[in-house]
C-alpha cells in the first residue's frame, strides 16, 4: 500500500479523492500497487461524513508521516502552498499539483529540490486541466526543437468572446452570464486581464526553451477592451478574437512570450474552440503542428490529470523521473514587439492618412458598426506603434489587436 495525502479539499482536493474512490480498482491495476488516501488537510469544516476520520488540521503531521510517499497540494496560491511544498520534497515527498501560479513562479527552485530529495514534482494538471498537455511535450515531443506554441488557455475568457461572437452580447453581459453560470470568480481579474493564461504559457515556454520562463517576463493583455464593434468587424473578416498565450522562439538564445487578444483567421483549427474548452498548439521542428483540445478546467478533468500523476509518481516511487525539465532564469525574453505581424485596426474615420501611413490595407466592411476598420500588412510591433501615434493625430483609434499569423 502507497499512501496519499491531500492538501485542501476545495474543488479540485475533493475531485482528486472522488475519481481515486470510484477508480480505485483500475488505479491500483494502472499504479502496479494499491493506493490509500491516509490524511486530507483542510481547515474548513467539511460536512462530508465518509473521510471525518481521515481529516486532519496539523500539517506536520503528514510532513512527519514516514508512510506518505505522496502528496496532492490543492490549495492553490504561491502562499502557505510554496511553503508546505519546499517542506514536503524536502522530507523526501512526492509532490503533485495542479496549481500554476506556484509551478510558473517557483516551478525551478521545487524541481532542483526534488531533484536532490530523489522525488518528483509532477504539475500535468496546471496547464489545461484534464488536456495532456505536459506529458506529451516532455516526452512524444521531445525530439522537437519547438519553435512556436499559441493556444487558449483561459476557459472563461473565452466563454466570453464565443457569447458575444455567438450571441452577439456585450463584454459585461457575457461576464455577468459566466459568472452566474460558475465559469467565472466574482472578481474575474485573473481571467479577463490575462494573468492566468500568463502562468499556464510560462509553463509551456519553460519546458519548450529550457530555461524558467517568470511570470514578470511576459507581457500580458486582457480582453477588457474588446467590444462588439471588433467583433463585428472580425465576423465581417472571416475570423474569430481569441485570447491567446503565445511562445515564438526567435533566435538559439532569444524567444518572446507575451498574451494579447488575436485575431484568427476561422479556418485555424484554433478558431473553432469555443465556449469553456481549451485548445493548444504546438509547432516542432520536425514533427510540424500538433494541437491539444479538451476541459481546460473544472473538478473532475482537472482532478482527472492530478490522479494521473500520482499513478505516475506511484509507478517511480523509489527513482525520480523529469525532475530537471529546465534549468535557471535569465535575460532570454526577447520584447514581444520584435515580432513581425499584421494588425487590426478601427478608428473614427477613414482618410488618406491610413494609407499615407500604412501603405497598402486590407479594409473591413464597416456597415453598421462604430468608425471604420483595416487589417495592415506585416510589421514589427514597433513600427506599428509609431504609425499609430501617426495615425491618432488624424483620428481616434478605437482599437487595435494582433493578427494571428
Amino acid at each position: 500500500m502507497i499512501y496519499v495525502a491531500i492538501l485542501g479539499f476545495g474543488v479540485v482536493g475533493s475531485g482528486v479523492y472522488e475519481v481515486m474512490k470510484e477508480n480505485s480498482s483500475h488505479i491500483a491495476v494502472k499504479s502496479m500497487e494499491d493506493l490509500g488516501i491516509k490524511y486530507i488537510l483542510d481547515i474548513m469544516d467539511i460536512d462530508y461524513p465518509e473521510i471525518s476520520d481521515k481529516i486532519i488540521r496539523d500539517f506536520e503531521v503528514i510532513e512527519n508521516d514516514p508512510e506518505v510517499r505522496i502528496v496532492v497540494e490543492a490549495i492553490g496560491g504561491v502562499g502557505v502552498a510554496y511553503e508546505y511544498t519546499k517542506r514536503l520534497l524536502s522530507a523526501g515527498k512526492h509532490v503533485v499539483t495542479s496549481n500554476k501560479e506556484l509551478v510558473a513562479t517557483h516551478g525551478y527552485e521545487l524541481m532542483r529540490i526534488a531533484s536532490s530529495k530523489k522525488v518528483n514534482y509532477m504539475f500535468e494538471a496546471s496547464v489545461g486541466g484534464g488536456i495532456p498537455i505536459i506529458r506529451p511535450m516532455i516526452q512524444c515531443l521531445s525530439a522537437n526543437e519547438i519553435e512556436d506554441i499559441y493556444g487558449i488557455m483561459n476557459g472563461t475568457t473565452n466563454y466570453v468572446l464565443t457569447k458575444m461572437f455567438e450571441d452577439g452580447l456585450s463584454f459585461e453581459k457575457a461576464l455577468s452570464d459566466a459568472q452566474m453560470l460558475g465559469f467565472a470568480e466574482s472578481d474575474p481579474a485573473d481571467d479577463v486581464e490575462g494573468y492566468d493564461a500568463a502562468r499556464k504559457i510560462c509553463i509551456l515556454s519553460s519546458l519548450a526553451f529550457g530555461r524558467h520562463v517568470s511570470p514578470e517576463q511576459v507581457h500580458c493583455e486582457g480582453i477588457l477592451n474588446i467590444s462588439p464593434d471588433d467583433v463585428r468587424c472580425a465576423e465581417q473578416a472571416e475570423m474569430s478574437i481569441k485570447l491567446l498565450g503565445r511562445y515564438v522562439r526567435v533566435s538559439d538564445d532569444k524567444i518572446c512570450v507575451f498574451v494579447a487578444p488575436h485575431l484568427v483567421q476561422k479556418n485555424k483549427p484554433i478558431a473553432t474552440v469555443s465556449d469553456v474548452f481549451n485548445g493548444i498548439v504546438v509547432h516542432g521542428n520536425a514533427v510540424g503542428e500538433v494541437m491539444f483540445y479538451g476541459q481546460g478546467a473544472g473538478k473532475m478533468p482537472t482532478a482527472s490529470a492530478v490522479v494521473a500523476d500520482v499513478i505516475d509518481a506511484a509507478r517511480h516511487i523509489d527513482k525520480t523521473k523529469n525532475v530537471d525539465l529546465w534549468g535557471d532564469g535569465g535575460d532570454f525574453v526577447e520584447d514581444y514587439r520584435v515580432l513581425n505581424e499584421s494588425y487590426f485596426v478601427r478608428a473614427e474615420n477613414l482618410s488618406d492618412a491610413v494609407t499615407d501611413i500604412f501603405g497598402d490595407v486590407q479594409m473591413i466592411n464597416s456597415e453598421n458598426i462604430d468608425g471604420c476598420a483595416f487589417i495592415t500588412g506585416k510589421m514589427s510591433g514597433f513600427d506599428f506603434e509609431k504609425k499609430i501615434a501617426e495615425l491618432r493625430k488624424e483620428t481616434d483609434v478605437f482599437s487595435t489587436i494582433r493578427v494571428l499569423p
